[in-house]
């Protein structure tokens, strides 16, 4: 792609965030939302392939039905109430409109159809995009508006991602369909604290982008997209095969890694809230999140490929990608648990 055009693009993406973390107003962040959608659409589409053009269609037409909906539903807000604020939701019926069609802007269950699929049609880098920067402005609008939203639905949507998410994980063999699964889940475990403490929502948010960045740039510098050229790249790289089955041990959420502190301050809090039957079956389904997690880790580092992959042999091959960001993202998914006496301090 012509770097020019790709500068375009990509600020444009930045403005369009920007511009729905900037505004209280709805029309604003309606318009955000929409530079934002154009903006990603031919960078997904660029490589013309036909399932990047099919991902891109899909994903093109599930952003456009959200946009309408809550272009609709901020309408209505405006002719009941009299004013475009955000602050200002009275109309229950508005209210479910718009966080139905944020829920299926982030990919939260049951509106998480397209998600897997539209992840599986792109490049890695594309999907990185997706997964993390894309997520940042609708999930802004429910941050902003969420003493607004029904109690009870907020907990559904939260409960029902993080299960689907789990289980429609466990029998992929597709890495990117398998990150998109993980990235269901972990929307989950964002909405379910939402109305009792945003800022470990944020928290969760900021471990979920350095987790995931840390993964896919992982994935890329591997050159690798499904699991059984997973078994094959040890004997390329054995350092990076540790860091990457460390990365999906810490997406899991196990204890001395990074992904541990988000899950361990969201069940804390629900506890604290009076719901452990809420943060029981939180646990049990990041163990089921966990199970396929394992499985990665069981072929990256304790199996011998016994056939021939039809890629290009994986050698000791020098790389020309950029490593740097890769480093310091590994080191962040993998090391920050430590800190996690000052983010008590910030966030209570």
């Amino acid at each position: 792609m012509n770097p020019y055009v790709l500068a375009t693009l990509l600020s444009s993406l930045g403005l369009g965030t920007t511009l729905t973390f900037a505004s209280s107003h709805w029309l604003l962040a309606w318009m955000g939302l929409e530079i934002n959608t154009l903006a990603i659409v031919p960078l997904m589409a660029q490589h013309h392939h036909p399932r990047a053009v099919e991902a891109t269609t899909k994903y093109f037409l599930t952003q456009a039905t959200a946009a309408a909906v809550i272009l609709f539903a901020s309408t209505t807000n405006a002719w009941i109430t009299g004013e475009w604020n955000m602050t200002n939701m009275s109309d229950p019926t508005a209210t479910t409109m718009i966080l139905a069609a944020l829920a299926l802007k982030i990919g939260l269950a049951p509106m998480h159809f397209w998600m897997p699929e539209v992840l599986q049609g792109l490049d890695l880098l594309t999907g990185l995009i997706l997964s993390t920067w894309q997520k940042l402005a609708p999930l802004t609008l429910i941050i902003q508006t969420a003493q607004a939203f029904d109690p009870l639905l907020l907990t559904t949507l939260g409960l029902m991602s993080t299960l689907i998410g789990g289980w429609g994980g466990l029998n992929q063999t597709q890495l990117r369909k398998v990150l998109a699964y993980s990235s269901i889940a972990h929307m989950g475990w964002m909405i379910i604290v939402l109305q009792y403490a945003p800022q470990l929502t944020l928290l969760a948010l900021l471990m979920y982008v350095l987790m995931t960045s840390a993964a896919f740039l992982t994935l890329k510098l591997l050159s690798t997209t499904k699991l059984n050229t997973l078994a094959t790249i040890w004997s390329k790289s054995p350092i990076l095969t540790t860091t990457a089955a460390l990365i999906l041990l810490s997406l899991g959420g196990l204890p001395p890694l990074t992904g541990f502190m988000p899950k361990w301050f969201i069940l804390q809090e629900l506890a604290k809230q009076g719901l452990p039957l809420t943060a029981t079956v939180m646990a049990l389904a990041a163990l089921i999140s966990l199970y396929f997690y394992l499985r990665l880790c069981y072929t990256m580092t304790l199996t011998i490929s016994p056939n021939t992959t039809t890629s290009i042999t994986p050698w000791r091959t020098q790389t020309t990608q950029a490593s740097l960001p890769l480093a310091l993202f590994t080191v962040m998914a993998l090391g920050l648990l430590p800190i996690t006496p000052a983010m008590i301090m910030l966030i209570s």
